[in-house]
């Protein structure tokens, strides 16, 4: 074998490794790179070449880095070269992520050259805190029950032995002091009731509701307390199945999530509330959303709030967790509703971006019998169908679990994808390529620019790369225009058949 066909071999070999593989000289200028190394940093292969290493290292790490080397290049030491470990790398857009990385040396012609490969463990690590806060809530709900259940049994005796007390008791001053009391002890009692609803352990008077009706009798109890600064909007479907659930705890998660929303927009604003059938036969779409394939009734509430961050969102349904003011909230509200859903055989989901607004939905399962619309449920073989012939589109989305089912959803369709985190990153590449077909994106993202924000960008600047966005947020929110258009949006959570449909119309759109 020739020379030719030594250096054809070697660049066939990188580009068909998934991982990301980095050569670089003992300087750290590199001197070759795979395309799954461009693509996992942002870049293109091009803008990489002759660069150094250190653009693709956080700050921290970029300014140790010639230290160690030239460490190693003195005295032999090994701190990473065969070994390898976990690092942080720093994409493009200026986003930092774990990468499992391991080195190797080269010696050729009295020449030093490092090889480096690199794992993406952006999806290892969503998944150890997915399980890690899985357990914690366990852990809590365990311990919150536990103590509520010894914690109830206390005020019983309490309240029983006051209402005995003021019975007997003809005194005004001290029937006072009784009556407030017994309130301070009923609160208490109220207080460990969330603390079980958060715990699945309280029984739920469970009959067969309408959730729509559950919906307005709850708004009827709101009409005096939202204030004339926000405006209340709803969309409650008609031909709504019925569900299984507790009515009473059903109007209280209405009226937490409602005044919520509303503490979340001091200066005003609007919620919007919705119900809706939803079909989830769709395997990705059950597992996006954390619940067994069936046939559920949505319940959705958003605003256009202060909105939250992802930290907020990691521990927003953990009890005691507020961001409100000292003796504003106790942090049981969202804890509660989630307790509720849960053990009505439901899952709560959380859709937010800060300064953009939440959408909290609640899935209910529906009953057995509910006249289920087979045009809506998808044949599974119809999930499969491969509309596409390998153009290459380019998925935006900086949540690492839903970029991956965007990945395998649009694999499965028979389409080739890259990846950005951010719109920004997104730009970048679109920059240095003339391969994509269309950019899928969410709607608001990290950065300068959101999601509409690049498409306009697109459509000003590259005309032929068509565009579909997508969003979490609810209908209303859309509508609100803080958003944007929603005619142009791909709603959260979608089938594998909407889908489809959005990206064969936006393709065929030339």
């Amino acid at each position: 074998m020739n020379t030719v066909d030594d250096r054809a071999l070697l660049l066939a070999l990188l580009d068909a490794a998934v991982d990301a593989i980095i050569v670089s000289d003992r300087d750290g200028t590199i001197l070759r790179l795979n395309k799954a190394a461009a693509a996992l940093f942002g870049y293109s292969v091009e803008r990489l070449m002759g660069q150094n290493v250190r653009v693709l290292m956080p700050t921290d790490m970029a300014v140790r880095h010639d230290g160690f080397l030239h460490n190693h290049l003195n005295t032999g030491e090994k701190r990473i070269i065969g070994i390898g470990r976990d690092v942080e790398g720093l994409r493009a857009c200026g986003k930092v992520f774990p990468l499992h990385l391991s080195v190797g040396r080269a010696d050729i012609e009295g020449k030093i050259a490092f090889v480096a490969i690199l794992h993406d463990q952006t999806r290892r690590k969503a998944a150890e805190e997915a399980s890690a806060r899985s357990q914690r809530m366990d852990a809590i709900g365990q311990m919150t029950g536990g103590i509520a259940h010894d914690f109830n049994n206390l005020l019983t005796v309490v309240i029983g032995n006051l209402e005995l007390l003021e019975m007997s008791e003809t005194a005004e001053k001290s029937g006072a002091l009784i009556t407030d009391a017994l309130e301070a002890a009923e609160m208490g009692a109220d207080l460990t009731s969330r603390l079980m609803a958060f715990a699945r352990k309280s029984p739920l008077q469970s009959e067969v509701i309408a959730v729509s009706d559950a919906v307005l009798q709850s708004l009827a109890l709101l009409k005096w307390t939202i204030g004339s600064h926000i405006s209340v909007e709803a969309s409650l479907a008609d031909d709504l199945w019925s569900t299984r659930a507790d009515a009473t705890l059903l109007q209280t998660a209405v009226l937490n999530l409602t005044l919520n929303a509303r503490d979340a927009m001091p200066v005003g604003g609007k919620i919007f509330l919705e119900t809706r059938n939803v079909t989830l036969y769709d395997p990705y779409l059950a597992e996006e959303i954390g619940v067994e394939p069936g046939s559920y009734i949505c319940l959705s509430i958003s605003d256009t709030g202060e909105g939250m961050s992802r930290e907020t969102r990691i521990h927003a349904i953990e009890p005691f967790f507020t961001t409100k003011a000292v003796g504003e909230g106790t942090g049981l509200g969202l804890s509660m509703v989630y307790g509720f859903v849960r053990q009505s055989g439901g899952q709560l989901t959380i859709y937010s971006e800060p300064g953009q607004g939440t959408t909290i939905s609640l899935y209910f399962p529906a009953l057995t019998d509910a006249s289920v619309d087979t045009s809506a449920a998808q044949n599974p073989e119809d999930a499969q169908t491969r509309i596409g012939t390998g153009q290459l589109i380019l998925v935006v989305e900086d949540d690492a679990r839903v970029m991956r089912l965007s990945e395998a959803r649009l694999q499965s369709l028979g389409f080739g994808c890259i990846t950005a985190t951010s719109a920004d990153a997104a730009w970048d590449i679109l920059q240095d390529r003339e391969d994509i077909a269309l950019v899928f994106t969410d709607l608001v993202m990290p950065g300068t620019m959101s999601g509409h924000d690049l498409a306009i960008r697109i459509a000003a600047q590259k005309p032929d790369v068509r565009v579909l966005m997508t969003s979490g947020f609810s209908e209303g929110v859309l509508r609100d225009g803080r958003i944007g258009a929603a005619s142009s949006v791909l709603r959260k959570p979608y089938r594998q058949a909407d889908l489809a449909q959005a990206v064969q119309a936006v393709l065929l759109d030339r």
